[in-house]
């Protein structure tokens, strides 16, 4: 399971967070179904835009590239995510790693050529000048550069047909369906060669040479597209390397700007160098903020990191798979976020544990017996294998929901005043029953909300337990 590695010419934003928290939630329900997992990401540093980004801020690219990789391995912390590898393509072993896969790619599928062409270093791609929109390219907005050099190329245009069959019979599995009409829209409308080198003079040195010829660089998304490799230590025949190599399940998590990449050129190298190709590409979409494309120079880029601060890392987790559709473009806006912290979380699960754990106390419940492998409700793993974890918590919110309106149709504080012990401790085994379901599962959404629940579930007696979400003020932006 990966997500992509970003590049590191600036602070990670709350949009990479959507991508990170989505492979981590995956993740960590497979774990609790006892599947055995591999959870890579890491960081892109061997771009031509973090060189520049690095000129900018007066500063030597590597000195840039530790600054931001530093940052976004934070953030993994801060969201607590715990990935098995966090790879750097700047690393030795990453570098072992792209040399080893180039010298896999078949030679028959390769040619030095001339290339003149419009280059946007936004996208580190190559465009025709049909792509762009008023002659800028249309992610960035900004006006590619003219380019002539002597490349590599690959032929792409080899694959077409194998490409367009893989997509078609479902093979490499693409979700959602829209995307892959648009990628195999994409493929059909012909597949061109194209350059996988560049020149080490225009990428001012910075980058991992291609092995035999100091003069060009490794094109960086082919360079970072082997991190998926690299970091399973592949060319080192790692054991982990049967992650990749042997019968498992390989899924790619990234954003809807990065699909050419993964789902095009990704599969044409792997077919080249004769190895596995991914099972399952999950493409999410943009996030805005307040309705606004994030931009840090317009100041619409949310700190992840203060916004952790102030509401709880699950509270965050939270919002990122329950109000933002997996596959859709999203909106991420504080003022929303602070409502669902208090009426799904604070209002919702906070309050059933508290007060159903200070009935307990009260009425001296004594110990739960607890399932060790309690049954999910209908749904939630039907949403979870297509990927939608906002259905999957809607369905654990309906059971939080669902056990709330019985406590308050039974009022068993009406119980407990009378003393009706008999009949208020069965009623409590049902909703702690049901609680510990909740608990459970929630896990790879809020895991240190679900792993807290469990552990008040634990002890020799139900004791009541402090507000796990208490009351905010709503934070600016």
């Amino acid at each position: 399971m990966t997500t992509t590695i970003p590049y590191v010419n600036a602070e990670p934003h709350v949009g990479f967070a959507l991508e990170l928290v989505q492979a981590d939630a995956l993740n960590r329900y497979h774990r609790l179904l006892g599947h055995r997992t591999r959870f890579q990401t890491g960081t892109d540093e061997n771009a031509l835009k973090n060189v520049l980004a690095a000129d900018a801020a007066g500063v030597s690219p590597a000195d840039l590239v530790d600054r931001y990789s530093k940052a976004f391995r934070e953030l993994c912390t801060a969201l607590n995510i715990q990935p098995d590898r966090f790879v750097r393509t700047t690393e030795p072993d990453h570098r072992a790693g792209a040399e080893w896969f180039w010298t896999r790619i078949s030679k028959e599928d390769t040619y030095a050529n001339d290339y003149q062409g419009l280059y946007c270093t936004g996208c580190e791609d190559f465009f025709l000048e049909k792509d762009l929109v008023d002659g800028r390219c249309p992610i960035h907005q900004r006006e590619p550069v003219a380019v002539s050099e002597k490349n590599i190329f690959f032929r792409l245009s080899a694959y077409q047909k194998k490409i367009e069959s893989l997509l078609e019979t479902g093979r490499l599995r693409v979700l959602p369906e829209t995307r892959r009409n648009e990628i195999l829209s994409f493929v059909r409308s012909g597949l061109r060669d194209f350059s996988i080198t560049r020149s080490a003079e225009r990428a001012r040195g910075w980058g991992i040479p291609v092995p035999g010829d100091d003069s060009q660089v490794i094109y960086v998304w082919l360079d970072a597209l082997t991190n998926y490799l690299s970091g399973l230590g592949c060319h080192t025949g790692d054991e982990a390397a049967s992650f990749w190599t042997g019968e498992s399940n390989r899924i790619h998590v990234l954003g809807r700007d990065v699909w050419k990449f993964h789902a095009v050129y990704w599969p044409a190298f792997l077919l080249s160098a004769g190895l596995p190709l991914p099972d399952t590409i999950l493409i999410h979409g943009f996030l805005t903020v307040d309705g606004r494309k994030i931009s840090k120079s317009s100041g619409q880029a949310i700190d992840p990191f203060a916004t952790i601060r102030h509401f709880g890392v699950d509270a965050v987790r939270y919002y990122l798979l329950r109000a933002i559709a997996p596959f859709d473009d999203g909106d991420f806006s504080s003022d929303r976020l602070n409502r669902l912290y208090h009426s799904d979380l604070a209002n919702g699960l906070g309050n059933l544990v508290s007060r159903l754990t200070r009935i307990c106390e009260t009425s001296d419940y004594g110990k739960f017996d607890r399932q060790e492998k309690p049954t999910a409700s209908e749904g939630f793993h039907e949403a979870f294998e297509t990927f939608r974890y906002d259905k999957a918590l809607t369905v654990l919110w309906e059971k939080i929901r669902s056990i709330n309106r019985d406590i308050e149709t039974c009022k068993p504080w009406v119980w407990l005043k009378a003393g009706e012990i008999d009949r208020l401790h069965p009623k409590c085994t049902e909703w702690l029953t049901g609680l510990h379901t909740i608990a459970h599962w929630v896990q790879p959404f809020l895991p240190d909300t679900g792993q807290a629940i469990v552990n008040a579930l634990s002890g020799c007696r139900i004791t009541s337990q402090a507000p796990l979400f208490p009351r905010l003020k709503a934070k600016s932006q």
